[in-house]
């Protein structure tokens, strides 16, 4: 079985760290692609940088013709894309933003995200919303460290466990991690709070596995049938260019 996993930025560096943590977590036989947008924000953090990496994370997957693969991961938390990636691909595709609230219902009643600037709890809530898992996310708390700010240990490790702490007061039973990037702290977050932790690379990529394993695809019944023939302009034509399409 083979599975892409898309990073949400330009940051390379990022994308191994999540590879990382998707190969951690594959089963056996389950090979990992990591895939970085070739242009985009080299950190999403906003509505105009998710919108933006949308776009780039739709044209990278459009474009990825190397190997088959049975299935996708999309690795930005909160991050716009699953809905357009799911009309486009005939292979299951799983958000980590979904996956990880999905699992942390089954092991609480109420679950609080762990994420990284203030300014992405309302972009997150409403992907929570939209995925039908919002009425049970008791917080989103941020840690006030940007993507770009993960790379140091310690300051992240201690921002995460006083963020952890707030998202426990306020009635979480189960936390999530909300940045692909922080995959090496669920264990440290668990240890230290005696808190199921649940990181949604991992979680994307088991639940992918599973879809895979049972056979089933995304629906073309209603909301995901495949998109309408029509002219689409994929990027900038150069001088005397009429751009890509596809019909």
């Amino acid at each position: 079985m083979r599975i892409l996993v898309t990073n949400c930025n330009t940051t390379r560096a990022m994308t191994e760290e999540i590879v990382r943590g998707a190969r951690t977590a594959a089963g056996p036989g389950t090979t990992i692609t990591g895939l970085t947008p070739a242009w985009g924000p080299e950190s999403a953090e906003g509505w105009l940088d998710s919108y933006l990496s949308a776009a780039a994370v739709l044209d990278t997957l459009r474009g990825y013709e190397e190997e088959p693969y049975d299935a996708v991961v999309m690795a930005g938390f909160g991050e716009h894309g699953r809905e357009g990636a799911r009309e486009l691909l005939d292979v299951p595709v799983v958000d980590i933003t979904e996956a990880a609230a999905h699992l942390a219902c089954l092991l609480g009643r109420r679950y609080g995200v762990i994420t990284t600037l203030d300014r992405s709890r309302g972009q997150i809530e409403d992907s929570l919303h939209t995925a039908g898992v919002a009425a049970h996310c008791a917080v989103v708390v941020g840690t006030g460290l940007g993507v770009l700010d993960l790379g140091d240990d310690r300051r992240t490790t201690e921002a995460f466990l006083a963020a952890a702490e707030r998202a426990r007061d306020a009635g979480a039973e189960v936390l999530v991690l909300g940045c692909a990037g922080m995959t090496g702290l669920r264990r440290t977050l668990g240890d230290r709070l005696g808190m199921p932790v649940v990181d949604g690379v991992g979680a994307a990529v088991r639940l992918a596995e599973s879809l895979v394993a049972l056979g089933l695809r995304t629906s073309r019944t209603g909301g995901y049938a495949r998109p309408r023939p029509k002219r689409r302009t994929w990027s900038a034509p150069g001088p005397g260019a009429g751009g890509t399409s596809d019909r």
